[in-house]
């Protein structure tokens, strides 16, 4: 074994060493990198996971080869090997480790969705985002300003037209909360170098923080299936530096799109009516 073990370790450590950066964050978005004070959080979640996994299944492969080498039929030999059952500390082991695994992923997925999905106490700024079919709508609470977004536009070979995309305009290092609702049926906002999507429930409100720490333009979609235009319900991120945003903000506010975009094109409206009347008569 200590011949095998060493050319094994040499091997792994070669292999490990010519890792790209790609490959060392897990084959995430390249654009993740630092997009937001969480995503690096998640990131680290991720690739431990990974590793921990392959961890595991290098000893399952080495146990499945080793039993199937050191227990194969001799020649000459003919009948049934000796059958082995319950064995105790190999069935404990088996157990055991398992829900441990199991437990530890769950407990620091949840810490990681927590700081994600935790309210700041006074946010610099909001944005509630509306999921509609098959677009989006911003309001900008802060500054009381709405854009309302169409369906993204196809070219002729079906692909989208990237300037036609509702685009969500954010300023860089500024604590930020997302308040996410639908005017229909369940949507969910996934930014992808974000390296996290939340659903929009119908009648519910979601969150999200977090403070854009990049400069850039991240692209946006819809992750849950709503329809027959679903895979045309993109939209784009623009984190930028403030006096460009507040730019932004002025171009809305001249183009008249004062206010907030309320719930009277929310279909669902007379149904959670007609849920309220009945509760208030029970």
């Amino acid at each position: 074994m200590k011949w095998v073990a060493a050319p094994v370790a040499l091997s792994a450590a070669l292999v490990l060493a010519g890792c790209t950066p790609e490959q060392q964050r897990g084959f995430l978005p390249a654009g993740s990198e630092g997009a937001t004070n969480l995503t690096d959080g998640v990131t680290g979640l991720w690739v431990t996971s990974w590793i921990v996994l392959l961890a595991v299944g290098v000893i399952t492969w080495g146990l499945i080869i080793w039993a199937t080498i050191a227990y194969r039929r001799r020649k000459g030999q003919t009948g049934l090997p000796v059958q082995l059952r319950y064995n105790m500390p190999i069935e404990t082991f088996f157990t055991v480790v398992p829900v441990i695994l199991v437990i530890g992923f769950f407990a620091f997925t949840a810490q990681e969705q927590s700081k994600i999905e935790a309210r700041y106490d006074n946010p610099e700024n909001v944005v509630e985002v509306l999921g509609k079919r098959w677009s989006w709508d911003f309001n900008y609470v802060d500054d009381d300003v709405f854009f309302q977004g169409i369906q993204v536009q196809t070219d002729g070979d079906g692909e989208a037209e990237a300037e036609t995309m509702p685009v969500l305009y954010l300023p860089v290092d500024k604590t930020t909360e997302i308040r996410l609702e639908t005017r229909d049926v369940i949507h969910s906002f996934w930014v992808v170098e974000f390296l996290y999507k939340k659903d929009m429930i119908p009648g519910q409100t979601n969150y999200m923080s977090f403070t854009p720490t990049k400069t850039g333009t991240f692209m946006g979609k819809c992750a849950e299936l709503c329809g027959e235009y679903h895979s045309m319900m993109l939209f784009q991120v623009k984190v930028v530096e403030q006096d460009e945003y507040d730019a932004y903000i002025e171009t809305l506010r001249e183009a008249g799109n004062t206010g907030q975009v309320t719930e009277e094109y929310n279909p669902n409206q007379d149904h959670f009516e007609g849920d309220q009347a009945k509760a208030q008569n029970e």
